[in-house]
């Protein structure tokens, strides 16, 4: 599953006036590094707390070591290649091998001491966006601590005082370093099993770019007009399925560290808002959604009983956001007669296609001539065709029998007879029993739909 750095030296300068100056008599933990761009299997926990780990979508959970009862991690910030789709990549910055970096997971309660090694070309540090924990180590340069110099590492230690969904990203010269890809979740379990547990709990982060077609590096001097809109680095058709067993109790929690707010919907279903990154929701404070709006610098986690067999999807719901290598200058031609204009383009551009007049459907089924390391703006195929999204879309697969471990894509759904949009021709079919989500009679006898906390 990890390649393995080799050990970085135990000499290496530790510590300015933010962290703390002892070193671990066991010398620097291993730094596991992660290439593949596929979502990892979460890592069940082996001593300690029991807890349901989460699977983070299109990435990884950071491994630990124990020290004398202290859960010791090690990140490396350092440039990285992102594979966005199969055709795009991008020089980002990251942490151990990728951009975002991998979760961090720990339980209320824990002690934790977390080396970070530079290696990019510039100071960084690291905050821990949500947490409580000493002013020293909360990670912002000039004001609680030294930068991390390129090629030192520093160590942060703190007790898990809360549990909850938190970040992680620099607060050092954050414009370049966030719109470069530095961040990551941090994920706290609570100290009873029992509470607010969940059979599958997923996390990803949303994140955006602005990459010019041919180019590899994010432009990051950009505030509003960004083109590739993603999920954890990663743009649809590339995003990962989230795969679920029907009748599981399901958590969703994702990060905003983009510059604009998303509204996240979920089809098939209704769901309730059970986290934010100040905690956890009481439960008679929850509320029913379909969609929750994840603000700028925010988390928000949302929880349903998987009753409802399909392919479901969710995506923002900014309609610009479902699009890859989106061009802001493109005049609409829809409704213009474009024919004998494009006669003429074509004796001096043979391949020239017109696009745009009846809508932009049409580019789904187009194999046009792309710049070199970009995608199509809609992309992916479904079991009917052009699925016609790209960026910020995923789907959401239950299925009967899938097992506790078992992530992987089991296809598309194959839907009941009569249950499938269909042309009407004149006459209708032999009248049948209507079927529906009224009469799927889920199962809900193994949860409830809200926690009572």
């Amino acid at each position: 599953m990890f390649s393995r750095r080799q050990l970085l030296g135990a000499g290496a300068v530790l510590a300015g006036a933010a962290a703390w100056t002892k070193t671990s008599a066991m010398g620097l933990p291993d730094a596991p590094t992660m290439e593949a761009p596929e979502t990892q299997p979460p890592l069940f926990p082996t001593s300690g707390p029991d807890y349901q780990p989460v699977a983070t979508l299109n990435g990884w959970t950071l491994p630990h070591r124990m020290n004398n009862g202290v859960k010791e991690f090690h990140l490396v910030a350092e440039p990285v290649e992102r594979e966005f789709a199969p055709g795009m990549t991008g020089y980002l910055w990251g942490y151990n091998g990728q951009s975002p970096g991998p979760t961090i997971e720990a339980v209320e309660g824990d002690r934790v001491r977390i080396f970070v090694t530079n290696k990019l070309p510039e100071h960084t540090s690291v905050h821990w966006h949500g947490m409580i924990l000493p002013s020293g180590m909360d990670g912002v340069v000039g004001l609680t601590q030294p930068g991390i110099p390129s090629g030192k590492t520093f160590v942060y230690e703190f007790d898990l005082v809360k549990s909850g969904t938190f970040m992680y990203h620099p607060h050092a010269d954050e414009m370049v370093q966030m719109a470069m890809g530095m961040m990551g979740f941090f994920v706290i379990h609570p100290k009873d099993p029992k509470f607010m547990r969940v059979d599958r709990d997923f996390v990803f982060l949303l994140n955006a770019y602005d990459i010019d077609p041919g180019s590899y590096v994010p432009r990051v001097m950009e505030m509003t007009d960004f083109n590739i809109w993603s999920w954890n680095s990663r743009i649809f058709p590339a995003i990962d399925p989230l795969v679920v067993s029907k009748n599981d109790k399901v958590r969703v929690r994702v990060g905003n560290l983009t510059m604009t707010n998303h509204p996240i919907h979920m089809h098939g279903y209704d769901f309730e808002v059970t986290c934010t990154d100040g905690g956890w929701v009481r439960p008679e404070a929850r509320w029913p959604e379909v969609s929750i709006d994840i603000p700028v610098g925010a988390m928000r986690a949302y929880e349903f009983d998987a009753i409802y067999a399909g392919d479901w999807a969710i995506h923002c719901h900014k309609s610009h956001h479902t699009m890859n290598a989106m061009g802001h200058d493109v005049p609409t031609f829809i409704g213009v007669d474009k024919s004998k204009l494009a006669e003429k383009i074509r004796k001096v551009q043979p391949e020239y296609m017109p696009m745009g007049n009846r809508g932009m459907a049409d580019m789904g089924e187009m194999e046009m001539p792309l710049p070199d390391n970009t995608i199509p703006m809609m992309t992916g195929t479904g079991q009917f065709g052009p699925i016609e999204m790209g960026g910020m879309f995923s789907v959401v697969k239950v299925r009967e029998g899938i097992s506790e471990k078992d992530y992987a894509d089991p296809g598309w759904y194959q839907h009941p007879k009569g249950t499938v949009a269909f042309e009407w021709t004149g006459d209708l079919p032999a009248a049948e029993k209507a079927i529906g989500p009224e009469t799927q009679t889920p199962d809900t006898t193994k949860h409830s739909q809200g926690h009572k906390g």
